[in-house]
């Protein structure tokens, strides 16, 4: 038997609530995690045609990249679409999740998977998040040092891009003195205590902090651990929106759009001019990633796809980038395949389902 609550924990263990941003509505909607799922169907957004769709395939969890509200509602009488949403999902006991900004942030989420579909290579995140990492200090007697640094690496701290079990160690001495009612690991209530201990430091993301923490504590054999906390300005390498990577081999400008219309089923690509020259470092962003150009600009890339690109956005375009705005629902078409993916890999033998609906809001008359 799954529970929501086990999907929930899949999904969240890929792409954590904490990366979304402060406008979203990220997580689980409706529902409570201690129901059974019956099955689960994927799909980028939540229309009335999709909520029909999950009853009749037996789904009653949907699993959505785009929330289908983002702020608080104060009617439900079914007259907007959000309404009209809300009310069927809870009326057909349906539960709604949604995926958003947290599986933006991811490097294998959105935009590494419109990378991985154009084939490039040495990927990188575009914009990397700031003010997302803290350092940890704390002091570990030298008997416990291996058990707890491996505990507190297994929670998720200790990353720096492609490394991981960072730290910095400097050995010395610790004091303490034990106080009446307490039941110290050693030395002796009373008597002043010096234990040699290893002063242990290593980085860590804000949304990993509480696991952290927890393991720390759970594994040091003190009664009350020494532990230090410091915010970090440093940017976060492995998280962050949007993609710059590389063909392997390079290509024309036309050839490259006409690939990226292909590969993303693409009718139109609203593109700036065009240089005639090759392309070889691409940036990508899926979904709305018109505030990037700039940055995907010094990256050094000679073409950024992403969509929603504003008309006056076009004009002053920073140094020889071209500019190709693919759409919104084609640039992230195959996030239902991340979703249902990660799904698949934990849970093979129970009814994971893409939809058959076209959500595309927008036509194309060609």
């Amino acid at each position: 038997m799954v529970l929501v609550k086990d999907i929930i924990s899949v999904l969240e263990s890929k792409a954590p609530l904490g990366l979304q941003e402060s406008y979203d509505n990220a997580g689980l909607l409706t529902g409570h995690k201690d129901l059974k799922v019956t099955g689960v169907l994927v799909c980028l957004d939540v229309i009335p045609a999709i909520l029909d769709e999950a009853l009749q395939r037996g789904c009653n969890f949907i699993l959505s990249h785009h929330p289908p509200f983002f702020s608080g509602m104060k009617k439900f009488s079914g007259n907007s679409l959000q309404e009209e949403i809300l009310v069927k999902a809870i009326k057909n006991n349906l539960i709604l999740y949604a995926s958003h900004t947290n599986l933006d942030s991811v490097v294998y989420g959105v935009s590494g998977k419109m990378a991985d579909r154009l084939g490039l290579i040495n990927q990188k995140i575009l914009i990397p998040r700031e003010d997302d990492l803290l350092k940890l200090v704390c002091f570990i007697p030298a008997s416990h040092l291996e058990l707890v640094s491996n505990a507190i690496f297994a929670a998720g701290a200790g990353s720096i891009g492609n490394y991981d079990h960072c730290s910095y160690q400097l050995s010395g001495n610790g004091t303490f003195r034990a106080g009446e009612g307490t039941h110290p690991y050693t030395g002796t209530v009373g008597i002043t205590h010096y234990e040699p201990e290893t002063r242990f430091e290593t980085i860590l993301p804000k949304h990993k902090l509480k696991a952290v923490i927890k393991a720390m504590l759970e594994h040091h054999p003190y009664e009350e651990v020494a532990y230090d906390l410091y915010p970090l300005i440093n940017k976060n390498p492995s998280q962050g929106l949007g993609i710059v990577g590389e063909l392997s081999q390079e290509c024309s400008e036309t050839d490259f759009l006409k690939q990226v219309k292909e590969v993303f089923g693409v009718p139109v690509i609203r593109h700036s001019k065009l240089f005639n020259r090759q392309i070889r470092k691409v940036a990508l962003c899926g979904g709305s990633g018109a505030d990037f150009i700039k940055q995907a600009a010094s990256s050094g890339a000679d073409i950024y796809l992403t969509a929603d690109i504003k008309y006056h956005f076009w004009f002053d375009l920073p140094g020889q980038i071209v500019l190709a705005d693919i759409g919104h629902f084609e640039s992230e078409r195959f996030t239902i395949n991340v979703l249902a993916d990660s799904l698949i890999e934990k849970f093979p033998k129970f009814a994971v389902c893409l939809t058959e609906v076209n959500t595309n809001p927008i036509n194309y008359l060609i």
